[in-house]
């Protein structure tokens, strides 16, 4: 029985953010950065389940656009045209017109992912 009030912790979006971070680096173990930060192990895993659930509902992906780099690229001034989108991805160089469909280019994109 609890007679007072119920005593529960709250994490900050830095907290977490820094939480998460260190258990996406390549040797952390979670158990370990959840004990060293005083947190239960499976409310980092929800932590990081929300967060990656996050990442696939916005649909964004970051773009870097190179204004004077890209244009003194021989390559690249000779594959500019208006209205035509260009990606590197791996090997391969999409070239995707701006009118075509969200879905379409979704599935372009997920097939050279793989």
């Amino acid at each position: 029985m609890i007679t007072g009030n119920e005593r529960r912790r709250r994490w900050s979006d830095e907290e977490r953010a820094r939480i998460l971070a260190e258990i996406a680096e390549p040797s952390a173990v979670v158990a370990e950065v959840a004990r060293r930060a005083d947190v239960c192990t499976s409310l980092v895993y929800r932590w990081r389940r929300e967060a990656r659930k996050a990442a696939r509902v916005s649909g964004f992906a970051p773009v870097l656009i190179e204004g004077a780099v890209a244009a003194s690229s021989p390559t690249a001034a000779a594959s500019y045209e208006p209205g035509l989108i260009v990606v590197d991805v791996k090997e391969a160089r999409v070239r995707i017109c701006a009118g075509a469909s969200s879905a379409l280019i979704s599935a372009t994109l997920k097939a050279l992912r793989s």
